[in-house]
Order: structure tokens, then sequence, then C-alpha cells
């Protein structure tokens, strides 16, 4: 089975509302091309101080998923909110929710972002995701025209055990929307986002934004990969669009040929 996609690239800042405006547009023009599966990057509603970021917070669905199920229903076709802020029971920290639309215009599912990015790096960024952000408590995967999808965001990359709990659960495609930092980016992106296929035996799909708030800046540089760890398609350092048509029968034959799932020996993992 082969399933065309498409990952946007985008630059988000402070407004809101411009940011859906954009983010919609990309996602229509990538759905009219024909893609069956549009996956948009982390954050794509706003970029900025942490007060605006809570402010933006919207339940799900509402008005920051409804420009996307628009797109979704007029093109028949999959959409993948790579994520926004979602109201939780914390007015402080709302979820870093993606949410992934049906062709219907309907929330399929919802996947809040497990791993927050609370990290100090030298000459590089600082940042307490914790402090603004909700996390998650469960992973998902969901199927898309009988391809299985595993949903996770940015920081996430860094913790493989989700990733093969994953592929254990069936995930064929790995999605990884993101702002990953221009810092940490350079060295560390491509490098654990092919490691993630090459583990799993998957696709990866991983829209990323770049650009954004003086300072801190994010890498871009999204990206497909091939169950092989082969990079078949890389944004160039724009706001735009990449494509390809992804093949299930190419998640079967690497597999098969290193047959790592299987070959698997949790008992002799434990350390005494």
């Amino acid at each position: 089975m082969r399933l065309p996609v498409a990952l946007v690239q985008l630059d988000a800042t402070e407004d809101v509302a411009a940011n859906l405006e954009r983010a919609a547009a990309l996602a229509d023009q990538a759905a009219q091309a024909g893609a069956r599966l549009v996956a948009l990057p982390e954050y794509l509603h706003y970029r900025g101080p942490d007060a605006g970021f809570r402010a933006s917070a919207q339940p799900i669905p509402g008005p920051l998923t409804d420009p996307f199920a628009d797109v979704a229903r007029r093109h028949k076709t999959w959409i993948l909110i790579g994520s926004v802020a979602e109201t939780s029971d914390d007015k402080d920290r709302p979820y870093n929710t993606s949410v992934l639309i049906a062709p219907s215009g309907e929330v399929a599912a919802t996947y809040r972002k497990i791993h927050l990015f609370d990290v100090a790096v030298d000459a590089g960024p600082v940042d307490t995701e914790s402090a603004r952000v909700a996390a998650g408590g469960r992973p998902v995967c969901f199927d898309i025209e009988g391809t299985r999808v595993g949903l996770t965001i940015c920081y996430d990359l860094r913790f493989p055990e989700l990733y093969r709990s994953l592929a254990l659960a069936g995930a064929e495609v790995l999605t990884v929307p993101a702002n990953f930092t221009e810092r940490t980016g350079r060295d560390h992106w491509e490098v654990l986002l092919r490691a993630r296929a090459i583990e799993n035996a998957a696709y990866v799909l991983a829209p990323s934004q770049i650009g954004g708030p003086a300072g801190q800046p994010a890498y871009g540089r999204s990206m497909i990969i091939d169950p092989w760890g082969t990079v078949i398609a890389q944004a160039a350092d724009e706001v735009g669009i990449i494509a390809a048509d992804i093949d299930m029968d190419r998640v079967a034959a690497v597999r098969r040929q290193i047959p790592v799932l299987a070959n698997r020996r949790p008992e002799a993992y434990r350390l005494d």
C-alpha cells in the first residue's frame, strides 16, 4: 500500500490568527496536490512568551483545529495538526497536543506530549517547558487507511523507548512534529530521526518549524525518512512543503530482512 504524504514547514509568530491562516493555506495546497496525509509542526499556532501561550489555549475540537477540519473535509484527506495548546485543568499549564483530523473533519486522535523540554544547553537553549505545559501520560497509535501511525512530539525524539512501544503496537509510520532548536538541531535532529526509523524499521515524518523568536531559532529541515534510515525528502531553509509517497511494502521488506522487533529478548534486559 502506498500513502502520499506531505509535510508543511512553518515559521509561526505570536499572531495566532495569522499563523492559523497561513498553516491552513499551506495544508490546503498540499492536500490539493494529492497528499492523503498532511502533517504540520509543533506549536503551529503560536511561538512567543509563555503568557501568550497560556492565553492561546483552547479546547479540542475548537478554534485552533477548525480551520484544518475544513481543509480535511474539503479535500477528503487526513491532517495532522503537529501541536497546539489544549486547555487542561491547570490554567497555567495547557497540554501540548497533537491532533489527527479525519477526512470527515472529525477529531480522530489526540496525543498529549509526554516528554517536556526542560534543558539548559551551554551556549544554547535554556527552557523549562514543564512550567507552561502539562505532560501527557499515554502513547497513541491510530490507523490511517490501513496504516498504523504512532504519534509523538519534538523532545519525545530523545526517548527511544516510546518509539519502540509504538512499533510494538504495530506502528509503521512515526510522526515527529517539532520546534527543534537550531543549536541542538544541527547536531542531533537528523541523527535521532534516522535512528528512530532504523531501529524500528518504520517511516518517520518530521515536520518542523524554522526561524522563530530572537535568541532561540528553530532548525527547520523537515524530513521524510524511510525504514532503512534513508532521507527521501528534506525541506529547504524556508517555509514550504515537501512530499513523498510512502510504501508499506517497504516497511514489511525491511522488517523481513532485519527483524529487530521479532529478535528482541526482553527477558535478558533486566539488570540485577
